[in-house]
């Protein structure tokens, strides 16, 4: 994603206000001239870099601030404050509720990834467990049925259009009357753009719109046309009623920055942006997630919505083997295939914390992918017996060549599979079993835990032993090592590392570094060590 240039300038500018032995007014200008003039190349408006110049200024007042106080924390942080002001729609967006059948109308200009977004929308309501519908309501461009039909086949949603009728507001009626009545949730109505904003557009929206009555119109906007969204955006909103935007192609131009900016500034509240061409390439936008991940500081929101869309409770036989301390080879081809479940490999990465700008710009992500999915043949050319078995049974070299033969492998690549295997049961040995965290868990506490990653209850914590408890669960996993060590075994093995101590954010870099370095990344960046490669 182009914007992580623009983290990494502004990281580099932090980084050398950390090293500078006096913190003072010349010391906060050149980090204030570094920030604007790596804003001002992403596209944002000359006035909003002034006016964020303005207010870190007025926030950051260095003969207030006593001698004592840590200024470089108070620098720091005013400039996250201000970058997440200067993307900060100030407006919550419209969002579907279950249980209630939802009408999601689409418009913009033509060849702004309007259908694309439209299915990738319905993606996402769909791991949400929505039941979702997507009509294509698009009779000006040649191809956008074929295109919706290949999209929604290839996501398993159902679509409704028609190659027949010509009139665009007849085919979005009978398509939200055939899902209204099939009782789905969320009703996308794709329709047609134009090369231009031209009152034939905006007609043709508004006749679909009184005759579907949608509950949220969405905008999708160019991101790579930069400051020009501002007017844009303002043109729609004074034609349409228009809820959300959506901001596509965010991840090959430099003004995605600039095109986010604009729209923030005339208050449109952006719901999503898309970041490539995959259905799992559209993130949900929010002001201080985006700037925190943008500067490497992750997204543990947005990465505990990611696990709970895979739904781990429903594993029930993997909770129960964890409270016992057992690591079958089922229960890891189980994890690997969740982690795919998961999106792209570097859109996982870029929410963890400690993940900067610079360790993105070499992982291969099909690399990583292709790796696990290596991993996943080997399991499946497994027997029922050898997979829930703790790998010892591999012991015997004919069983090796078969599945060697089965998955198409060598078998020195299943014994590293193995050997990773054996590195995560002792880690869950540890902490199972009747003297393990875990064990004295019961499975319902389990399951709950694994529905709802991001919270603890008092009661959950108090049967875990407290926040004693939960430091002892670690010491368990070996310390913050062991659960970096369990990380960087379950992304693909292997990989060099440097030292770091334990604890920290320098520590969580170094386990993402060695992570990306085990998949078949990251070569030859100092101090992280060896890299991957294909076979």
């Amino acid at each position: 994603m182009v914007l992580n240039e623009l983290g990494a300038r502004i990281n580099g500018a932090l980084q050398a206000l950390s090293r500078e032995p006096v913190i003072d007014e010349k010391a906060l200008d050149a980090l204030l001239r570094e920030l604007c003039g790596a804003l001002l190349e992403s596209d944002v408006n000359v006035r909003l870099v002034q006016q964020l110049r303005t207010n870190v200024k007025k926030r950051v007042n260095m003969e207030e601030l006593a001698s004592s106080s840590n200024k470089r924390k108070v620098i720091q942080g005013a400039v996250f404050e201000e970058l997440c002001s200067l993307v900060d729609p100030k407006k919550e967006a419209w969002t579907p509720r279950k249980g209630k059948q939802n009408v999601v109308m689409f418009v913009g200009l033509q060849g702004s990834g309007k259908t694309t977004s439209c299915t990738k929308l319905a993606s996402y309501y769909k791991r949400k467990g929505m039941k979702v519908g997507l009509v294509c309501a698009d009779t000006f461009r040649a191809g956008a049925l074929d295109q919706l039909k290949q999209n929604a086949s290839r996501a398993h949603i159902p679509y409704y259009g028609s190659y027949s009728e010509a009139d665009p507001v007849q085919i979005a009626m009978d398509g939200v009357a055939m899902f209204k009545k099939d009782k789905f949730d969320v009703i996308i109505v794709d329709t047609s753009g134009r090369h231009k904003q031209e009152a034939e557009l905006f007609a043709e929206m508004e006749q679909i719109a009184a005759a579907v009555k949608p509950d949220n119109t969405i905008f999708v906007m160019d991101g790579t046309i930069g400051q020009a969204a501002d007017s844009q955006a303002r043109a729609f909103k004074e034609s349409v009623n228009i809820g959300s935007i959506i901001i596509t192609k965010m991840d090959g131009h430099a003004k995605g920055g600039g095109a986010i900016s604009a729209v923030a500034a005339t208050e449109s509240p952006i719901v999503f942006i898309g970041t490539g061409e995959h259905m799992h390439d559209l993130e949900r936008f929010s002001a201080r997630p985006f700037v925190s991940k943008m500067l490497g500081m992750g997204d543990l929101s947005g990465l505990v919505e990611t696990v709970q869309d895979m739904h781990l409770e429903k594993n029930e036989d993997m909770m129960k083997n964890l409270a016992k301390g057992v690591f079958t080879l089922k229960d890891m081809r189980d994890q690997l295939e969740n982690i795919l479940k998961m999106g792209p490999l570097n859109k996982i990465m870029g929410m963890m914390p400690g993940m900067s700008p610079e360790m993105m710009q070499g992982f291969d992500a099909d690399e990583s992918t292709r790796r696990l999915r290596s991993y996943m043949c080997i399991f499946d050319s497994m027997t029922e017996k050898e997979l829930v078995s703790d790998g010892k049974l591999f012991d015997d070299e004919k069983r090796l060549r078969r599945v060697a033969m089965g998955s198409g492998v060598r078998t020195v690549e299943i014994q590293a599979l193995l050997y990773q295997h054996r590195q995560f049961g002792q880690i869950v040995k540890k902490m199972g079993g009747p003297k393990g965290m875990l064990g004295k868990m019961n499975p319902n506490a389990m399951q709950q835990m694994a529905k709802n990653p991001g919270s603890v209850n008092p009661a959950m914590l108090k049967q875990m032993g407290g926040m004693g408890g939960m430091q002892k669960m670690i010491q368990q996993m070996g310390g913050m090592g062991g659960v970096q060590n369990m990380m960087k075994q379950m992304m693909g093995g292997g990989g060099g590392g440097g030292g770091g101590g334990a604890g920290g954010m320098g520590n969580m870099q170094e386990m993402m570094s060695q992570m990306m370095n085990s998949m078949g990344g990251l070569g030859g960046m100092g101090g992280f060590g060896g890299s991957g490669g294909r076979r």
